[in-house]
């Protein structure tokens, strides 16, 4: 019977999921990271967001690496022996672009500021008693959204953009996967800049790797317009943590609303989300990770781990393949 590891808290909250949709059986062990290293020889299948060269030798019946995202950051790719597959999945596109425009229209209408006041009885509104009416909003329409990473994510918050009647200025790596879609402006990776002065809205959703880390740095975060808003939901890692904080802090830039962070939970209790007090800043939207926590992505997401745990046991070949 096959055998399957599914590691670690993220790939654990997928498991009753991964056991509805399960076709053929196979015994599923579900550990975390260092739990697992006592089961490493048994396994067919590996579930984990987490695989180190250590965790690959003690694999020594290992078909299959699934990681039960798309990023593939914590893998160490180059640890995986010939003949052993790496899949990825994805299925978060569509709440990850629902985010985004939420993000956008929190931001701009300062949704977060008018709550906390009228629950006080303070109606920062037109609708206030001897004082000035508040400074119009702006719409969305009209309004340019620049993309830094146009795959899965980006074209599908460029869809959305669109019927928002904004203008979609998008950079992507591989520039003729896209030609024909409906953008203002596309470009490759050496049109960065030029997208990022355009923005109004300026959405990070790159990978993350060696390439990436630290890709938008004080220089790139100083040709943004000081009314524009910064939002990622790619890795933290991408923009530089401690420039980020200083224009937020200087609002040289208007706000940002942010999902990945600088420090992830090692343990139970409180974990503060980045070094500089980002929580301080009342121009910043926090979320923890949470962007593409949708039923629509654990259904898109166990359905395909179930679907290549099935291919392992026949001996076909896995869905979303990925090139070690």
């Amino acid at each position: 019977m096959l055998k399957v590891g599914i590691v670690g808290t993220f790939a654990a909250s997928l498991e009753d999921a991964i056991r509805r949709n399960l076709t053929i059986p196979c015994e599923i062990v579900v550990s975390d990271e260092a739990g697992i290293f006592a089961r490493l020889a048994e396994l067919d299948v590996l579930v984990t967001m987490v695989l180190t060269g250590e965790m690959v030798r003690g694999a020594t019946r290992l078909k299959l690496v699934q990681a039960p995202g798309a990023g593939l950051d914590r893998i160490d790719r180059a640890a995986i022996p010939s003949g052993v597959w790496l899949a990825n999945v994805y299925g978060h596109e569509n709440g990850i672009a629902e985010y985004v425009i939420g993000a956008m229209l929190a931001l701009t209408r300062d949704f977060v500021r008018l709550d906390a006041a009228l629950r006080n009885g303070d109606w920062q509104s037109q609708w206030a008693i001897g004082a000035a009416p508040p400074p119009v909003w702006h719409e969305l329409a009209g309004k340019t959204i620049g993309i830094l990473g146009y795959g899965r994510i980006g074209q599908a918050v460029a869809r959305r953009a669109r019927a928002f009647d904004m203008n979609v200025c998008a950079v992507r790596q591989n520039v003729r996967r896209s030609i024909g879609d409906d953008v203002a402006f596309l470009g490759g990776p050496k049109s960065t800049d030029e997208v990022i002065r355009r923005s109004d809205y300026l959405l990070i959703s790159m990978p993350a790797t060696r390439d990436t880390a630290g890709f938008i740095g004080r220089r790139r975060l100083g040709l943004m317009k000081s009314t524009a808003f910064l939002i990622n939901v790619a890795r933290a890692e991408i923009v530089d943590e401690d420039a980020l904080y200083e224009v937020l802090a200087e609002r040289w830039i208007a706000g940002a609303a942010l999902d990945v962070w600088y420090r992830y939970p090692r343990e139970a209790g409180r974990t503060p989300p980045a070094g500089r007090p980002f929580h301080e800043l009342p121009n910043v939207l926090m979320t923890p990770h949470v962007s593409g926590w949708t039923d629509g992505m654990l259904d898109a997401r166990a359905k395909l781990i179930a679907e290549n745990i099935r291919r392992i046991a026949l001996g076909e070949t896995p869905f979303n393949l990925v090139e070690v």
